[in-house]
């Protein structure tokens, strides 16, 4: 063979493997698919913000909504399919910060962001933020959208900031499939369980995806952050508590999850057991825990004896680490749904950890909902001034 002609076919097999490293990089790992929902105008989300002191401040932009399907993970560590919103501005003209947004608890798929229904917070918060100059990412976490057949880990830390952090990889890959710019900024922010995910997204960005991203604040409010406070809190309460559904939900999960396998009546009263059996979760229960409970579960949570159920809660516990990203959270001091004590444990705990950076901003006299609406304004203007 020649010696120009073997030059020529080095060069050329060279260049095409050159080219197949390429879209080995270019390739998306997490995305899977896209599909565009539609284009919300400025006047429309005017609407939405009626009543909303700083709405024309909010409004500037005309925003996309996509739905996203990515590649993640579920509390075994198996490889499943989610889904979320996503959620930017029209010709901004500029690059643009990135802001995951993480729900409250929604209890049907109606309310899952990537339905993008009136129900969803995609649809109010998310659509105000994207209006606002953010590229919103909007996990529906598992259990909901495209995942909705997988029990939802409810009030499941690991999970959930997993969840949400695929999520902002697979929104990366699609900003750059479809020349979005990002300046680089990351904000995390969201309300009562969207609180606590947000802590526990934070928390996994900085101790383990610090390559990937990095955070400029979170805005985390009404956030269930310590759990296993919240249990001695439950074991020590005779009187009722509203809630006690939500905080059955965060039992089950962590029954199935970590194996625990125990039946309702190992932990529930007559006829309590039966009916949350027969009913689920969701059925009419008594809200005292002396009433609901067995004394029994109640002892083991108190004096430490049942090791199943605490090791549970600890793994669930977001109040205790150090931040290096600010964190500003807002909690009602009357909120009677997930108990300011959360909140001012975790300001506590950070501090006491070193963080000279998280603060706590409550909310006089707000309860859990009351409170959604100063949570809101004051998350918006926090990040505006890191803008």
């Amino acid at each position: 063979m020649k010696p120009l002609r073997i030059i020529w076919i080095l060069a050329v097999a060279f260049f095409l493997n050159a080219c197949s490293k390429k879209q080995e990089e270019v390739a998306p790992q997490f995305l899977v698919e896209s599909t565009t929902i539609g284009e919300v105008r400025k006047a429309d989300i005017a609407q939405r913000l009626q009543g909303i002191p700083i709405a024309n401040t909010l409004v500037n932009f005309d925003v996309q909504v996509v739905r996203i399907v990515y590649r993640t993970k579920d509390p075994d560590g198996q490889e499943v399919k989610a889904s979320g919103a996503l959620l930017f501005p029209l010709n901004p003209n500029r690059p643009l910060p990135l802001l995951s947004h993480q729900h409250g608890t929604i209890t049907n798929d109606n309310q899952a962001p990537s339905n993008y229904t009136n129900q969803s917070e995609a649809w109010s918060i998310g659509t105000a933020l994207a209006s606002a100059g953010y590229v919103v990412s909007a996990p529906d976490y598992l259990g909901f959208g495209v995942s909705r057949n997988i029990p939802h880990p409810y009030e499941h830390a690991k999970n959930t900031a997993q969840v949400c952090l695929d999520m902002l990889r697979a929104v990366k890959e699609y900003c750059r499939l479809n020349n979005i710019q990002l300046n680089g900024k990351l904000f995390l922010t969201g309300y009562s369980q969207g609180g606590n995910a947000t802590m526990a997204l934070h928390r996994k960005i900085e101790e383990e995806a610090s390559n990937e991203f990095r955070v400029t604040a979170s805005a985390p409010g009404g956030g269930a952050y310590h759990k296993t406070g919240f249990a001695d809190f439950l074991a020590n309460t005779n009187d009722n508590l509203p809630g006690m559904n939500l905080y059955l939900w965060a039992l089950e999960s962590y029954n199935r999850i970590y194996r625990i396998n125990r039946p309702w009546s190992a932990i529930l009263a007559p006829p309590w057991a039966t009916i949350v059996q027969t009913g689920g979760v969701s059925a009419p229960v008594s809200t005292n825990p002396r009433q609901l409970f067995l004394p029994s579960f109640l002892e083991g949570i108190r004096n430490r004896s049942d090791a199943a159920f605490i090791n549970a809660f600890r793994d669930n516990d977001t109040h205790d680490w150090r931040p290096q990203a600010p964190v500003r959270m807002y909690h009602g001091t009357a909120d009677n749904i997930v108990h300011p004590f959360h909140a001012r444990d975790a300001l506590n705990a950070m501090r006491r950890q070193g963080a000279t950076n998280v603060e706590l901003i409550e909310i006089q006299g707000g309860d859990h909902l009351s409170s959604i609406q100063q949570y809101a304004l004051g998350m918006y203007f926090f990040f505006a001034t890191l803008q």
